[in-house]
């Protein structure tokens, strides 16, 4: 097998115009396993295909990127940095951006590996390469760089290396480029904070962190928009919340909210203020976040009864996450008539319009409904029950005419509102009540896409996965659900086949 790999290599050097042989080895390698490979290429050196590169044929540089993955991605990170160091970093400046691409997922590979990444701290040409990839124009390449410095900071060496060498220096040059490359190196910064308390720290020191925090409130409101995404990151681990906490972002946020009304222009950067607060409700606590910042509830409430689609849509999908904890629906249920009129809304949007805002609709109030089986205590399950009937005179009816509808993700979203009541006794109650509707759940010919199919499926599973389902369901009920449920969600009688066929 090494043999014939080697047989291949010394054709394609004596070649003038290689895409054929590169063909035939490119196949040759794709025959071989991986395992198999790596005994295959040991101690072969792959100078002929790295000498390709150098070419303008299109054709020839990307039949050898896709050879040089196959094989160095079978090398071990250390015989790959010892034997190819320099070929990786001829890599990053060549003119293909797969070449580029391919030097930095290897770079990466190598960087992750503790006795291998010393051959690249050690590289400080190389580093500062990778560094001024994330400028480059193709995203692909930037977006490839910033994992490659995001795995090098995962130990200790690799902060020290980034953050308190001239690296530093080399990251705040590259930032200099324009806004779009500055947010890169944001990007990159957010990512690294996130990983431990010591790595935000280093971020912190470089005063990169700080830099970004400034920007929440600069003049340029998309700049604004874009920072309030990175720092919304930055809070989804509790050591960035704290960090944040202690730079008084969150009351500079929660300000923000409320000087959005006198501002023109808040529409573009208010949504991901309001993101901002949601995603930490969630993650810390509803009650707190609702008390210590009521800008952020009654921002969602107003949103949500907005004239704008953009504007109602962050709305849904903000209450959507917050109803979805228990102590986010009481917080909900305490603003009273506030919450019922944002309610009754929300079936309005479920009912009627564009299509994407129904679905984005129909979604939250399944977060709202649901209520897993060890937190239905009576309170909570009135809760619910009242929310439900809140939707219309006719929420059964309501929801089944929008499940009917030929939109397979308007009739998916009604079948997870279903599903959402489908564990707790009174909506139970109310499907047997129904007529007809068992008839709807056991029919497999409403609702041919996979995503229908699936749905149901998830319907059916919580409905028999329920304690109390036997015995409001009945036992006859019962048994048929099992019965699907055992079948599968893409199951097919052997009647509705034949006819099918006959159909054809």
């Amino acid at each position: 097998m090494a043999a014939s790999i080697q047989s291949l290599l010394e054709e394609i050097s004596g070649v003038e115009d290689p895409i054929e042989e590169l063909q035939s080895l490119k196949t040759a390698l794709l025959s071989i396993p991986v395992s198999a490979l790596r005994d295959s290429i040991s101690g072969q050196r792959l100078g002929v295909i790295f000498s390709l590169l150098n070419s303008n044929d299109r054709k020839q540089v990307e039949l050898c990127v896709e050879i040089l993955e196959r094989i160095l991605t079978a090398l071990s990170p250390v015989n790959l940095v010892q034997n190819y160091r320099a070929e990786l970093q001829g890599g990053l400046t060549h003119p293909n951006e797969t070449v580029k691409i391919l030097a930095l997922t290897q770079i990466g590979r190598v960087v992750e590996h503790p006795d291998a990444v010393t051959e690249i701290l050690n590289n400080h040409d190389l580093l500062r390469a990778v560094i001024h990839s994330i400028r480059e124009e193709k995203m692909a390449v930037a977006k490839q760089a910033i994992q490659s410095l995001c795995k090098l900071s995962h130990s200790k060496p690799g902060l020290d290396k980034l953050f308190n060498s001239d690296l530093l220096k080399v990251m705040k040059d590259v930032m200099t480029t324009s806004d779009i490359i500055r947010y890169r190196i944001y990007e990159l910064v957010v990512e690294i904070s996130s990983v431990s308390p010591i790595s935000l720290g280093y971020c912190a020191n470089s005063g990169l962190i700080s830099q970004l925090l400034s920007e929440l409130t600069g003049d340029d409101v998309l700049i604004r928009a874009t920072a309030t995404e990175m720092v919304t990151t930055l809070a989804r681990s509790q050591h960035g919340r704290q960090y944040l906490a202690q730079q008084g972002i969150m009351d500079k946020i929660s300000n923000m909210i409320r000087g959005a009304e006198t501002d023109p222009l808040s529409s573009l950067y208010l949504p991901g203020l309001v993101k901002f607060f949601g995603n930490l409700a969630v993650m810390d606590s509803p009650q707190q976040v609702c008390e210590s910042y009521p800008a952020f509830q009654n921002k969602v409430f107003e949103l949500a009864l907005d004239p704008d689609p953009a504007m109602i849509g962050v709305a849904l999908d903000t209450l959507g996450l917050l109803g979805s904890t228990v102590e986010g629906k009481q917080v909900l249920q305490k603003t009273g008539e506030k919450f019922k009129s944002v309610l009754l809304r929300m079936s309005q949007h479920a009912g009627s319009g564009a299509t994407a805002l129904r679905v984005r609709s129909l979604d939250a109030i399944s977060q709202l409904l649901t209520l897993q089986p060890e937190h239905q205590t009576e309170d909570l399950l009135a809760l619910t029950e009242s929310w439900f009937h809140l939707l219309s005179n006719q929420p059964m009816d309501m929801i089944c005419n929008i499940s009917t509808q030929p939109f397979p993700e308007l009739h998916c979203g009604a079948l997870r509102i279903f599903t959402a009541i489908a564990t707790q006794p009174w909506g139970q109650k109310l499907m047997i009540s129904n007529p007809g509707f068992m008839e709807f759940i056991l029919d497999r010919s409403t609702g041919q896409t996979k995503e229908v199919k699936d749905a149901k499926f998830e319907l059916v599973g919580s409905l028999v996965g329920s304690s109390t389902a036997i015995e409001i369901l009945g036992s006859q009920h019962y048994i048929r659900l099992k019965t699907y449920l055992r079948e599968g969600p893409y199951y097919v009688s052997a009647v509705a086949a034949v006819g099918t066929e006959g159909a054809e």
